[in-house]
């Protein structure tokens, strides 16, 4: 990379026309936002990356794939823009890393490459599973991971009870970092709906946690 510095330094999205500098500056500009979104897009696969794959793959290796499928494509982008470029990207990361579950885990679910909705990007059963394995921690010894396991699979239980949207307003914010507008346009909903739901999940979600982990731990 060049020492010269990024003309995305320093700028939001709001400041910048990120549609127009992939129009002007063509494989260069790619490199610029995917390197800029990369952080994000990490936090992500990390999440979402199914438990029995620990070790197996990693998210970097899950990132580099999504920018090969996003630079074959990204003529689709440039052509008929229907989102930001951090959803779109993030799409295919999506769906690069549906891809590698469904090789590596031989699991007969819904065909991970065909083109899913980008209004709505994850399966509602797999984000209980990620956030009951984050909110139930790290354990150091066999009985602590015995209690994490239990902990954990009464979680997902209170979770899997909760509305889908509202579950997915949670990851979104929490273990994705993404702001309340970047969730809004993930999900496909308003933006005060997305805040509104983010205040509605959050207090579910401290009743869950006083009736699953009363001790804190």
């Amino acid at each position: 990379m060049s020492q010269t510095q990024s003309p995305l330094a320093g700028l939001s999205n709001s400041d910048f026309d990120e549609l127009d500098f992939l129009r002007r500056s063509g494989s260069a500009a790619l490199a610029e936002l995917f390197t800029k979104y990369q952080p994000q897009l990490q936090r992500m696969v990390s999440f979402r990356l199914d438990q029995r794959l620990y070790g197996r793959v990693d998210p970097t290796d899950v990132l580099q794939e999504a920018f090969v499928e996003i630079s074959r494509r990204i003529h689709e982008f440039v052509t008929d823009p229907k989102t930001s470029f951090f959803v779109w990207a993030r799409q295919i990361t999506w769906q690069t890393l549906l891809t590698i579950h469904r090789l590596n885990l031989e699991v007969q679910k819904r065909d991970a490459g065909r083109e899913l909705p980008l209004h709505w990007s994850a399966h509602s059963e797999a984000t209980s599973v990620s956030l009951s394995s984050k909110l139930a921690g790290d354990a150091t010894s066999p009985s602590q991971a015995l209690m994490r396991d239990e902990r954990a699979a009464l979680l997902r239980q209170s979770l899997d009870a909760m509305d889908p949207i509202d579950r997915e307003v949670l990851a979104l914010r929490h273990f994705e970092h993404l702001t309340n507008n970047e969730v809004a346009e993930v999900l496909g909903i308003q933006k005060q709906a997305a805040s509104n739901r983010y205040v509605r999940a959050l207090e579910r979600l401290r009743i869950i946690m006083i009736e699953v982990m009363p001790d804190g731990q």
